[in-house]
């Protein structure tokens, strides 16, 4: 059954609706509803906070009316770093609901559900405003040094061409060569394609081609190029305008590190503390999900906390400085780092990380791995964004995916891949991004595939990797983009996907180089895809429809997987509409496309009074 979600109030953190996005302790905040004419005549609107745990109410006053929306305003005093509020709205016909980051709700929701307005230093500026692109170094392109390089001891040999092997004792040490140097050369690119965010997999010596063991973080494994290549690659890219972040492991180690192989079986070792020790021998020890070759760190250790993470001199702050001057991490399996049993360091690491980035580049940007629901890490005091599947990537692929049986999704035990409606989308993406705050929302990692899945165009429908990539750009967050799904790049799961880079080939991949080229300009062509708000408009089995919106333009978007016609409220979507990609068709507030289509549609920006404007009374 399809929701008419045009005619429901709407709050964001967008600064269409709040009038501090980085509020200091003890400022007085305005923030604004939205209520559709179509919602009916509303009486009075309140605004509740809760800080110190103890409910504050603000009454709201109208500074906006017009025959299609009304505008109501509060005054909040920001109490707590994360200061929770939500809105209750008193209809004139005597009944009363509520609006919080989960939708409108008749009865009294939970505090878990409040919009929030965070006090912690805010992500650098540039954050939301890029396109991610994902490197797994070995796997896209080998420079001419690299056939002068021995190949290393534990690596089994491959082919460019080789097919990678998706499982078996072979999958980590299959090898094929690529080093940084081979990024560099190919930078052009990334240009072609308008990313502006180099990621790369991890770049320190392990005994794998992945590099999730490292043995040290102290220099740049030397089948790569060593640390000379790093800083030539950054260099590159920052002439490009391309920023670059580094992949650390903060949950574990290989079990080759020297830290790990100066304190096992050595109990008297000034890295004895590194580790979560089974026995006083120290030989058995507590692994990354049992895995041998993965030691998992002890961050009760000061020590360890002093080498790793705090200060100028930590493996944090080594490589955000010159010469290597990476923008930021992205932190791998972050939901685990710090937690063992009763023990749960979690939030003194990730603050730890993010307080000596700030003294070692203030400008840097830091991202969580998280596999499932992230809310609970996520209160604005650390990660900017998470690198998350269940409010994006899980979603739409359940929507576009060709029925089938899968031996992978995700992690999760599914016989075959799920068949969602677009409901169940709007749903999913709903419930798992209600708990962040705004900015947490915009600095979100939407990727429909990773190094550590299957490939979307494995089991996507006929024309489901526009749609899906048309999706990426345009909801709130970080779009990704894996090396290899520009190319059309198939894989069963994650080691099945890290393929190689068919540079011999490009000219035979144009049309989806091109396809990913346009979603991308798209997105960086409007501003209001990067920092506007985001109201849904219609949710139903085949089509998503929703406006991001700004003071100066809005974006509405339609996906849809099979033919579509959407009548919307007169409220919805005002001014005339200019399509600026895909052949759906709009008018009097009625869209209508065929099959499988993405299309999107430039409107006027949002006229609104200044914040702290006068009331005015309801339109007749």
């Amino acid at each position: 059954m399809s929701r008419d979600l045009a005619s429901e109030p709407h709050h964001d953190g967008s600064s269409l609706y709040v009038s501090t996005p980085a509020p200091e302790l003890g400022e007085a905040v305005r923030v604004r509803m939205r209520i559709p004419c179509e919602y009916g005549p509303v009486a009075a609107v309140t605004a509740r906070s809760n800080p110190d745990h103890e409910p504050r109410w603000s009454q709201a006053a109208r500074v906006a009316a017009t025959p299609k929306a009304e505008w109501w305003e509060a005054e909040l005093l920001v109490e707590n770093p994360v200061h929770g509020y939500r809105w209750l709205i008193g209809r004139a016909d005597g009944t009363v609901q509520w609006l919080t980051s989960a939708g409108v709700s008749d009865i009294e929701p939970r505090d878990d559900d409040d919009f929030r307005l965070v006090t912690h230093a805010p992500p650098p500026a540039w954050a939301p405003e890029q396109v991610m692109y994902q490197v797994f170094p070995d796997r896209f392109a080998r420079s001419a040094a690299a056939d002068a390089r021995p190949v290393p001891e534990w690596a089994e040999p491959a082919e460019w061409d080789d097919e990678p092997i998706g499982r078996g004792p072979s999958t980590p040490v299959q090898y094929y060569g690529g080093d940084l140097d081979g990024i560099v050369e190919h930078l052009d690119h990334l240009e072609r394609l308008g990313v502006t965010l180099l990621y790369l997999t991890p770049v320190f010596p392990g005994r794998s081609n992945h590099r999730y063991d490292a043995h040290s973080f102290h220099h740049v494994d030397p089948v790569l190029g060593g640390d000379e290549a790093l800083v030539r690659l950054v260099e590159a890219a920052h002439a490009r305008g391309i920023r670059v972040i580094g992949d650390l492991t903060s949950n574990h180690s290989g079990d080759a590190h020297e830290w790990f192989v100066a304190s096992r079986g050595n109990p008297g070792a000034p890295e004895s503390d590194f580790y979560l020790w089974l026995d006083d021998a120290q030989l058995d020890y507590v692994s990354w999900l049992g895995v041998p070759s993965l030691p998992k760190f002890n961050w009760a250790s000061t020590e360890l906390r002093r080498r790793f993470i705090e200060g100028e001199g930590s493996v944090v702050a080594k490589w955000l400085q010159p010469p290597f001057s990476l923008d930021g991490w992205r932190i791998d399996v972050a939901n685990m780092t710090g937690r063992y049993r009763e023990q749960d360091l979690n939030a003194e690491v990730r603050q730890t990380i993010r307080r000596t980035m700030i003294e070692a580049n203030p400008d840097t940007v830091l991202f969580a791995e998280v596999t499932n629901d992230a809310a609970s890490d996520f209160p604005g005091d650390a990660w900017h964004g998470a690198m998350t599947y269940p409010s994006f990537t899980r979603p739409v692929w359940a929507w576009l995916s060709e029925p089938a049986s899968s031996e992978w999704f995700f992690g999760l035990p599914y016989p075959e891949l799920p068949q969602w409606s677009g409901e169940q989308v709007y749903d999913s993406h709903r419930r798992f991004t209600a708990a962040f705050s705004w900015r947490t929302r915009l600095c979100t990692m939407n990727a429909l595939d990773t190094h550590d899945t299957a490939r979307f165009a494995t089991w996507a429908q006929p024309g489901a990797v526009r749609v899906a990539v048309g999706l990426s750009m345009t909801v709130p967050g970080i779009p990704v983009v894996f090396a290899g799904d520009e190319f059309g790049h198939t894989g069963t799961n994650g080691e099945h996907s890290r393929t190689t880079m068919p540079w011999s080939r490009v000219d035979e991949h144009t049309d989806t180089i091109d396809l990913y080229a346009e979603l991308i300009a798209l997105r960086r062509a409007h501003p209001a895809l990067t920092h506007g708000g985001m109201r849904w408009l219609h949710a139903s089995a085949d089509a998503l429809v929703f406006v991001r919106e700004t003071a100066e333009e809005s974006i509405l978007v339609c996906a849809a997987r099979a033919d579509a016609d959407i009548a919307l409220p007169a409220s919805a979507i005002a001014g005339d509409a200019v399509r600026v990609t895909g052949d759906g068709e709009l008018a009097d507030a009625r869209i209508r496309s065929r099959g499988m289509s993405f299309t999107a549609w430039s409107l006027p920006g949002v006229a609104l009074p200044a914040f702290g404007s006068e009331e005015v009374p309801a339109p007749r």
